[in-house]
């Protein structure tokens, strides 16, 4: 490492020439990246999607749907009401993009006081409609007293994608600001603390235009503009204050090229291994086959490479050419360490670790409670803010039109298959004989087929019926359920929204051996499988990040017990976290209005927060190690460690905590969890884990921290066995 340090000494400018450049380009591509984020990112290939493809390609349902809710007010006449409902579709008629288009004023049930509907079904997936939705935009117009509005998958889509752009926008204009009042509050002077922002902005920039050309190999989900920005300010301005506070410590008493060194071989050794952490922990995520954790595993593990990469060679570089003229412009006087509030507090923490110790656990411990009644969904419209004129037409659209036990979220579409065609007699019997079975079931609620449409139960007759009967009255029915050997049937469950018990009959179902070849489908199908892909894999990703991370650290600190006391500790934090979550947004508390947790959060929390915890960890735990190989006294060396080391955690954690924090006063309410979330871990974790349960257990445990197989430390006596 101290090599390195020498490279980005000597060639300090060159290293700046070739980042200016990178940067240039990067900022051309970081503009572009929006244009290719697409959907929520809840893709997954299983049967599903086969079944969605099924009724697309065989049944011509329409890929995707825009519906037009039209409004007027109450002195609007019926007859101004319907010119203006006519109009718009006369003005759609040259509207060559659609499949279908379809008027209320052509079907009954389309029209409720003062509230109507129309669909404009598509040939495309919702989030290739930009152009589209672009030329809607200037054909639909509004008058006094009328109105239409866009709603649906498609519009929904897009308008997550305008959110999530305005949220980072106003999480930057949050957290910057005050993360720039931290540093200056750490450094005490304006050049010092203005060089980790830059580097922040740097990482970002450079991430972004680089995550641009995944586009042409991965499907991006728009929370790519949350979850980058998010993760490598809050991790690159972490590295950044540990590299530049150590410098300015060795400034003191170095000259500037020897600062530097010693600088990239001490800070630069920790950014490396809790970079390592943070990358393992996002690799992790790749286990789960859903697009949004691919996403973020792609975007993350860029994020950590080009901070750790910026950080030891732009950075140091930078700090080369700066020079003494760091601690210009200084606004605040900085205490001496050794008789800072962080040295006594640190004696404190050294004279009663019992107390310390047990006080810290029974807090992480209640924490827990709630955790036992987390209620976990995927997002959906209620993702968007309220604000949004798409939320709100779409909720008014469900409440007027779709009665609660036909919703899409009850609903489990199956395609069944037969030999020969579907409406012979034999075929149907076996159809009925299935429709029987499900209807005895104690969750099923209705079922719409041809039997429950046509109201005839026989097979036979419903046969002769369908093969002879007027065209008028079969037409519709075959077209809609029935086509060549394929039947499609709607089964609708007595359950709530994200019920688990409709995954569990879903789950059960579609695995049973049937006489028919059966294809599940439909909104709890689509859940069931997300879950079982979540719930499945994830323990693969969090068994490598435990065993991994225990690696790292021993190889870091050449011990046993530290690494397994920092994992047990990680754990625990998260917990605690996850409870606070759950009581703040599940129970609503703090003014949020009750909202299940985003079923992202706890994998994504646990893979983020258990890798930049880290940072912490390996930064505390490697300046106590520096004074132990020098001293070989434990006590001691935890106390100098805590006390070197106490302040610039404080200000990273700190730092950390408003950049993500400030998303919890975004409007897309799965970031929203998200940032509150990492805000709390982080918080739990440099304040009550960090400083207080890790020195309070190294207190306790003494030699026992350092042993490893035997192998002694320099500063050790020469004859010294296993601690006793």
């Amino acid at each position: 490492m101290e090599k390195l340090g020498a490279f980005t000494y000597r060639y300090r400018k060159w290293i700046l020439v070739f980042w200016v450049l990178i940067i240039g380009i990067s900022v051309v591509f970081a503009l572009k990246l929006p244009s290719v984020l697409s959907g929520n990112g809840f893709e997954y290939k299983g049967e599903y999607k086969e079944t969605r493809k099924l009724l697309e390609d065989d049944f011509g349902q329409a890929k995707s749907s825009i519906i037009l809710v039209f409004k007027r007010e109450s002195n609007v006449s019926n007859r101004e009401w319907n010119h203006f409902i006519n109009e718009t579709f006369e003005n759609l008629k040259n509207f060559d993009s659609a499949k279908s288009i379809t008027s209320p004023l052509d079907r009954e049930g389309m029209i409720k006081d003062e509230l109507s509907y129309g669909l404009i079904a598509f040939d495309k997936k919702a989030e290739d409609l930009k152009d589209e939705i672009d030329q809607l935009n200037k054909i639909l117009k509004n008058k006094p007293g009328l109105s239409v509005t866009m709603t649906g998958e498609p519009i929904i889509v897009q308008d997550l994608n305008i959110a999530s752009q305005e949220d980072l926008a106003k999480a930057e204009m949050i957290g910057l600001p005050i993360a720039l009042l931290v540093l200056v509050l750490a450094f005490g002077g304006l050049i010092a603390a203005s060089i980790p922002i830059v580097i922040g902005v740097i990482s970002i920039l450079t991430t972004m235009g680089a995550v641009f050309f995944f586009s042409y190999h991965a499907d991006l989900t728009i929370f790519i503009l949350n979850i980058v920005p998010m993760i490598g300010l809050a991790l690159s301005i972490d590295f950044a204050l540990l590299l530049i506070n150590r410098y300015k410590e060795e400034l003191h008493t170095k000259p500037v090229e020897e600062a530097i060194k010693i600088s990239v071989a001490t800070a630069g050794r920790s950014i490396i291994f809790s970079g390592l952490c943070v990358f393992i922990g996002l690799s992790a995520l790749w286990f789960i086959q859903i697009d949004i954790f691919q996403n973020v595993a792609l975007g993350g593990m860029a994020v950590v490479l080009i901070s750790a990469f910026c950080a030891l060679t732009f950075l140091p570089a930078l700090l080369a050419v700066i020079g003494t003229r760091i601690n210009r412009f200084s606004i605040l006087r900085l205490k001496d360490t050794k008789t800072s509030i962080w040295h006594r507090f640190a004696k404190f923490v050294m004279r009663h670790p019992v107390l310390m110790a047990g006080l810290s656990l029974v807090i992480l411990l209640a924490g827990l409670v709630p955790v036992a009644q987390m209620t976990m969904s995927i997002p959906g419209t209620e993702s968007l803010p309220e604000k949004y004129p798409s939320r709100v037409a779409f909720e008014a659209f469900e409440d007027q039109f779709i009665p609660k036990d036909k919703r899409t979220e009850n609903k489990v579409s199956i395609v069944i298959e037969t030999k020969g065609n579907m409406i012979e007699a034999s075929n149907l019997e076996k159809v009925n004989s299935f429709l029987e079975k499900l209807s005895k079931d104690n969750l099923v609620d209705t079922i719409d087929s041809p039997f429950s449409v046509m109201g005839i139960e026989d097979p036979e007759l419903l046969s002769q019926m369908l093969r002879f009967g007027q065209k008028e009255q079969t037409a519709p029915i075959l077209d809609y359920f029935v086509r060549d050997n394929k039947m499609l049937i709607e089964v609708y469950l007595m359950t709530t929204d994200h019920s688990a018990e409709a995954r569990e009959w879903v789950r059960d179902w579609s695995s049973r051996d049937l006489d028919l070849i059966t294809h599940f489908g439909g909104a709890i199908k689509f859940e069931q499988e997300i879950f079982d892909e979540i719930f499945n894999k994830a323990p693969y990703g969090l068994l490598l990040i435990v065993v991994s991370t225990f690696f790292i650290l021993m190889a870091a600190f050449r011990s046993i017990l530290i690494p397994l006391k920092a994992i047990v500790m990680n754990i625990l934090s998260l917990g605690c976290t996850f409870g606070i979550v759950v009581w703040i947004f599940q129970e609503g508390h703090l003014g949020i209005e009750p909202v299940d947790i985003a079923l992202i959060l706890p994998v994504f929390v646990f893979t983020l927060v258990f890798g930049l915890s880290m940072d912490y960890e390996v930064f505390l735990i490697s300046r106590i190690q520096e004074f132990y190989l020098k001293t070989g006294d434990n006590t001691e060396s935890t106390i100098l460690g805590l006390t070197y080391t106490s302040k610039i955690i404080t200000s990273a954690a700190a730092i950390m905590i408003v950049v993500t924090g400030a998303f919890a006063f975004t409007g897309v309410m799965p970031i929203k969890q998200l940032g509150v979330g990492i805000a709390i871990a982080i918080f739990i974790d440099a304040t009550i884990v960090r400083m207080v349960l890790v020195p309070a257990l190294m207190r306790l445990f003494g030699d026992w921290n350092w042993w490893f197989f035997g192998i002694k430390y320099k500063g050790q006596t020469k004859n010294r066995k296993k601690p006793a």
